[in-house]
């Protein structure tokens, strides 16, 4: 079992695997990429999704036989009822590069009893990486990360809208959600990927985050190193949001950079 001190180790051991992860990703992104669909709601997986998860579980369970892992494209591995888990999600934006478009992510997550305790977010085309764990601040390619509180602008706030693959067009309150944050904001970025959206939280980039009926896997890594770079995160009516538990339907979630939590909120509760 992994004691609170050997968190850093586990750090090191996701860094690195998703580090190289990254690295299967983009070489084999620079040929010919086999893309099947995923179901009946319109995601795909590719051939690196599958080599890059390989490669990831590998490392992972190697270190840490005892542990659980969710993974995107295999599912539960290990006792499902273990202490701590690992959400591997080794190709975040496989849409994307599904068309070409180079923004995607490598991300992991180990929870304890449902709840992060470290994430890792890698980013392959520009080989930056972001990491945190419970308590001890976010660090990025240059350092500790630290989200500055929100400045209002006069031409609105730029936020992100997450939803899940489940989600229909005709969802009502999706539509609303989405009509009043376009109301609302200068921007609202659908980048699908995640991951890439949290760590541009935790910068500063971005202004918030509202998710919708969204899954996981790629889902407490990037949302621990947002909070412990200083954003905030509750549930739409403003309960602490945590992930926890791991199995179950979609989550719905408000971020944000400290100063627009309640802004946010109260336009979600009007829409939703």
């Amino acid at each position: 079992m992994v004691q609170e001190t050997d968190l850093e180790y586990a750090r090191r051991v996701a860094v690195d695997a998703a580090r190289a992860a990254g690295r299967l990703i983009v070489t084999g992104a620079r040929g010919a990429v086999s893309v099947s669909p995923k179901g009946d709601d319109g995601d795909v997986v590719t051939d690196l999704d599958l080599a890059a998860e390989k490669l990831l579980l590998q490392r992972v369970l190697t270190a840490f036989p005892g542990h659980a892992v969710i993974a995107e494209e295999s599912g539960e591995l290990g006792d499902s009822g273990a202490e701590w888990t690992w959400l591997i999600d080794p190709l975040d934006g496989t849409n994307n590069i599904a068309i070409g478009l180079p923004l995607y992510a490598v991300g992991l997550a180990l929870c304890r009893s449902g709840r992060p305790e470290l994430g890792v977010v890698h980013e392959p085309v520009t080989g930056r990486t972001w990491s945190a764990v419970r308590g001890r601040g976010a660090l990025g390619p240059g350092g500790p990360v630290t989200a500055p509180p929100y400045r209002p602008a006069g031409s609105g706030p730029v936020l992100a809208w997450i939803q899940g693959y489940g989600v229909r067009r005709d969802d009502t309150v999706a539509c609303a959600l989405k009509a009043g944050l376009d109301r609302r904001a200068r921007r609202v970025l659908r980048l699908w990927a995640p991951l890439l959206a949290w760590v541009m939280l935790a910068r500063g980039d971005i202004d918030g985050i509202v998710g919708y009926r969204t899954g996981v896997v790629d889902l407490p890594g990037g949302l621990l190193i947002a909070q412990e770079a200083g954003a905030m995160v509750s549930a739409f009516d403003g309960a602490p949001f945590d992930c926890a538990p791991l199995a179950g339907g979609g989550r719905d979630f408000v971020a944000s950079r400290a100063g627009f939590q309640e802004d946010l909120l109260e336009v979600v509760r009007s829409a939703s």
